[in-house]
């Protein structure tokens, strides 16, 4: 195939991505989720893949098929995307595909939508060299709720396993650095949300009376600060216990890996950074955290209002690694907050936990997965034993056997989940090429 032809190929896939950014399909407020499984399902059945649709709590999940050969392939994405608040910063329409100085804006432009888009135009490059057929079987399970959590996939999963039973998969995200080389996650942190409540009257007070009256702000800032200490050590008692100690492949991986975040550090401005160095990607890997995502209670306004506030909330995540259970660490934190005194601090579970997932890095689909990056953008991956992140891996590492590793057209600036989310055009081309290098390598078996 000539470059002009493969480029005809990724043209069309910008196309697809420009009319699936056009659907508004946010999870977390029921939006056009119907409208874009079904644009989804025409895309995929043009290429001739059988598709079956089946119902979730939220919004359809998809399961589509193709092809014969020695080698089974299973693709996990997502059509639904994030809310696209605040509105405001985003400096063109989030809904509108949008390119400027070589980048495309759109939310849903790299997570997930972009990925799907590159996927499907590997398809087609890859049928068009092999007269009209796929040389391999792709199963192609693509949901609507992984934003809001993915209540529906580890139950879909277990009772759809021998549906989707493959020699690997190939996870729905991933990324290339700053100096072009492609990064491989072969694992996600678990992660488990909730939300600390505290209540202390049934209407706000003066805060006269504060003198005499507990305020459930305090009470909430003393939970939140029994939680960690300054260098980010989780200090729950017994939190640790199940944590699975790294193995030697890991730790050789994780010292391969470039750099200690200091891109990250200068593309958002950190000011505080827990971590340099070569710890740097040794905690991003395998170090659990929680996080502070949002605090409120009591007059926010301008100037000040002298109020003793009834109430207060405080949203945390937790993003765990192997073997930690988001259950058991749900029971770790009740008996933590009681034991300080804090047993009015109300614990609350918000969206469906994900429990934490890590392949082998020996494993032959792994191994293909490296040497089709190699080849497809020229140089050495990078190879992450973890992704910092989350999403709903550890199912189909349980219930299907099968190893994962997440390659895709993600990069540093991208802004995944903010304004002004982005792909590089160049990114997206290349993420084609690796798509084909795969498909191209399975193909041929991994014997």
């Amino acid at each position: 195939m000539t470059q002009a032809e493969l480029t005809a190929h990724i043209e069309r896939g910008l196309e697809d991505l420009r009319d699936l950014v056009a659907l508004e399909s946010v999870s977390a407020q029921g939006r056009m989720l119907p409208e874009t499984a079904a644009f989804v399902t025409r895309l995929l059945e043009a290429e001739g893949f059988r598709v079956r649709e089946y119902p979730g709590e939220v919004a359809p999940v998809l399961v589509a098929e193709a092809g014969e050969g020695p080698a089974t392939l299973l693709i996990y994405n997502h059509y639904d995307v994030q809310p696209e608040d605040p509105v405001e910063l985003w400096e063109s329409p989030p809904f509108q595909l949008t390119e400027r100085g070589g980048r495309l804006y759109g939310r849903g432009a790299s997570d997930d939508k972009g990925e799907f888009a590159s996927r499907l135009a590997a398809i087609r490059v890859v049928k068009e060299r092999h007269g009209g057929t796929l040389p391999l079987r792709v199963r192609w399970l693509i949901e609507g709720e992984e934003e809001v959590g993915s209540p529906s996939l580890e139950r879909f999963v277990t009772e759809h396993a021998e549906e989707l039973r493959a020699d690997g998969c190939w996870w729905e995200f991933g990324g290339i650095d700053p100096d072009g080389r492609p990064v491989l996650s072969l694992g996600l942190k678990g992660v488990m949300c909730v939300e600390l409540r505290c209540r202390v009257a049934a209407s706000d007070l003066h805060s006269s009376l504060g003198a005499v009256i507990d305020n459930p702000l305090y009470r909430l800032a003393r939970a939140v600060a029994s939680l960690r200490d300054d260098t980010g050590r989780i200090t729950i008692p017994g939190f640790y216990d199940d944590v699975r100690e790294a193995s030697e492949a890991d730790r050789a991986a994780i010292a391969r890996i470039p750099g200690d975040g200091q891109a990250v550090r200068d593309t958002y401005g950190v000011t505080r950074p827990l971590a340099t160095g070569p710890e740097y990607h040794e905690r991003l890997n395998l170090h659990p955290v929680v996080n502070v995502n949002g605090w409120g209670g009591g007059y926010e306004g301008e100037g000040s209002k002298t109020v003793l506030p009834a109430h207060g909330f405080v949203k945390l995540d937790f993003r765990l690694v192997p073997d930690q259970d988001p259950a058991r660490v749900l029971e770790l934190l009740r008996v933590h907050l009681d034991a300080q005194g804090l047993t009015d601090v109300e614990i609350v579970e918000l969206e469906a936990h994900q429990k934490p997932a890590r392949a082998d890095a020996g494993h032959p689909f792994v191994r293909a997965c490296i040497a089709a990056a190699r080849e497809a953008y020229g140089v050495e991956p990078i190879v992450q034993p973890s992704s910092g992140g989350s999403g709903p891996m550890q199912p189909f590492q349980e219930a299907l056997g099968v190893p994962c590793v997440a390659a895709g057209i993600g990069n540093i600036g991208g802004r995944v989940h903010a304004p002004n989310e982005n792909i590089l055009r160049e990114h997206f081309g290349q993420g084609v090429a690796f798509g084909v290098a795969l498909l191209e390598r399975l193909a041929g078996g991994l014997g």
